[in-house]
């Protein structure tokens, strides 16, 4: 559906408003916004559309080259989610607690959404139709979940009866469709051989740009599993493991090409690798290199930071809140401002979620309150709280759903919602 219609535009000159839906385009069915980019790229183009009153009717629009058609849509996607049909073992969704908003528990596993905005997806469910357009559209790079190469080590971890995900990555790549690729790390069931398995048939194949390897995450609310790399050892042996792989790749083609999740070198009590390792950050949004971004970002900011800190008030203590996976990379940013920043960490547990969930993004609300409560009481709280805005959606709302007013009125400290940067530890010393 149309959301809206730029005035003067051709689409606003031949009558289209907003509340109308875009069918197809020169008898093309259009489904996303996918579409309607491929289809409506001439200067002249038939429109069947069905107005906000239900009637059909065609539109000829005609615009001049370099400008656009002046329409914008409420959504990406014309038609529903393909959401996954897979029994993963691992699933993080099918762990979460009940009575949370219904849009946490959609399994999105949609090819469009994964070009739009790299979400990670099986490649079970495409079919044939759903290979050629992403081939003929060029939807490049996508985004696959593949875990393992082993079949039946595949049919244990995802459960799908007709798993043709192998088969579609390999045509897809062999079209020049270009692909990074998830792994999550399950103990005992992908890892070790089937690990060097599967890492040996990804670099024998082209268009793979990168591979990142992300630890088995479980919540409390499941019974599946009770450990994953939180071991130091078990941590370091996956590392030591891929480090060959990094070594060779680097010295072949000049990347790393795989990389591991940030957890694996917190856990292993290991050094992160330096920026120049990350390659780009190919894998940012997928945990990977997020605390060494971090760390150089206020390494980069030293100078600032403890020229704020000179001028703030000399009583003024600030605390970061935080999950309690990333208190000890917040330390370490904070040794590099110097003794005299004047900054407090307070590590928040994941209560909403329990098991092994300690990042700061997947806290809730009520968690992230409660704690605020419990420190203040302790006599040793800080003047304001800094709250990452990683814990709020699009729409401002926690995983429990509430705003930062509504988190701020659950307390009683003084509370100020900041970004996971320098600028977001500057904004904590000014008043």
């Amino acid at each position: 559906m149309i959301g809206f219609v730029e005035l003067g535009s051709p689409a606003n000159k031949q009558g289209i408003v907003a509340g109308d839906t875009i069918i197809a385009v020169d008898g093309h069915r259009i489904a996303d916004v996918i579409d309607w980019q491929w289809f409506s790229t001439e200067d002249h183009i038939t429109l069947s559309i069905r107005t906000a009153e239900g009637t059909a009717r065609e539109v000829e629009l005609t615009r001049e080259f370099g400008s656009g058609w002046g329409i914008h849509f409420e959504e990406r996607l014309f038609d529903s989610i393909r959401t996954c049909r897979n029994k993963c073992e691992f699933c993080f969704v099918a762990q979460l607690p009940p009575g949370l908003r219904e849009t946490l528990y959609v399994r999105d596993d949609d090819f469009r959404l994964s070009f739009l905005d790299g979400n990670f997806i099986s490649l079970t469910n495409l079919s044939e139709a759903d290979l050629s357009r992403i081939i003929e559209q060029r939807l490049s790079p996508l985004y696959i979940s593949l875990h393992a190469v082993d079949q039946q080590v595949r049919s244990r971890l995802i459960g799908c009866a007709r798993d043709s995900a192998i088969e579609s990555l390999l045509t897809l790549t062999e079209a020049g469709i270009e692909t990074h690729i998830q792994i999550v790390l399950t103990p005992q069931v992908n890892d070790g051989g089937v690990l060097e398995e599967t890492l040996t048939w990804l670099a024998e194949r082209n268009n793979i740009l990168s591979v990142g390897i992300v630890p088995l995450g479980y919540t409390s609310h499941q019974n599946r599993f009770d450990s994953s790399w939180e071991d130091p050892s078990a941590a370091l042996s996956v590392i030591e493991q891929v480090r060959p792989w990094q070594a060779a790749r680097r010295s072949e083609f000049g990347i790393d090409w795989v990389y591991l999740a940030d957890e694996f070198y917190i856990n292993a009590g290991q050094v992160l690798p330096e920026a120049s390792c990350y390659d780009g950050f190919p894998q940012y949004e997928n945990g990977i290199g997020i605390a060494r971004h971090f760390l150089d970002d206020i390494a980069a900011s030293s100078e600032a930071l403890r020229a704020a800190l000179r001028a703030a008030p000399p009583a003024q203590w600030t605390t970061l809140v935080t999950g309690t996976l990333a208190g000890g990379v917040l330390r370490d940013a904070l040794a590099t401002i110097g003794p005299q920043a004047r900054f407090r960490i307070l590590e928040v547990e994941n209560r909403l979620f329990g098991g092994n969930v300690c990042v700061t993004g997947l806290l809730s609300g009520r968690d992230i309150a409660e704690a605020i409560c419990a420190d203040t009481q302790s006599g040793s709280a800080a003047e304001l709280y800094l709250v990452p805005d990683i814990i709020f959606n699009a729409d401002g709302l926690t995983l429990d759903d509430l705003t930062a007013k509504e988190l701020s009125a659950a307390t009683p400290a003084r509370v100020r919602i900041v970004t996971t940067d320098a600028d977001g530890l500057l904004s904590g010393l000014h008043p």
